[in-house]
């Protein structure tokens, strides 16, 4: 059964940093790409950052430079370093993992973890 389990998350203040985690079983984790997401009260998840299968990364534009995407495929872990964090990354952080065969993408979520950047 595939189980994606986030942790790392808390309260730290403006210009601080946070290290997230991802374990993730169930699954061949080297085959899927992992990504983060995060939804703040009243708006939208959105993307964050993604790691492939093969180790590329992708970034959300406020994000760069700011946040780092990796990946343990030996110990089924992906995490993200967050820098410099601001009051608007203030949100819940999910971590996804998916995969696409046949032309049908399988994805998966995981619970979320709080993350509040106040002071």
């Amino acid at each position: 059964q595939l189980h994606l389990v986030e942790s790392g998350g808390g309260l730290v203040q403006p210009g601080g940093s946070l290290r997230l985690s991802c374990a993730a079983s169930g699954i061949t984790f080297s085959l899927y790409a992992m990504g983060w997401y995060r939804q703040a009260p009243g708006k939208q998840r959105e993307l964050v950052a993604v790691i492939t299968s093969s180790g590329s990364t992708n970034y959300a534009d406020s994000m760069k430079g700011r946040f780092t995407i990796s990946r343990d495929n030996a110990s089924n872990t992906v995490s993200l370093q967050m820098n410099s964090l601001k009051p608007e990354d203030t949100a819940v952080y999910y971590c996804r993992a998916s995969r696409t065969r046949a032309s049908r993408t399988y994805a998966y979520w995981g619970q979320g973890t709080q993350v509040t950047v106040s002071s």
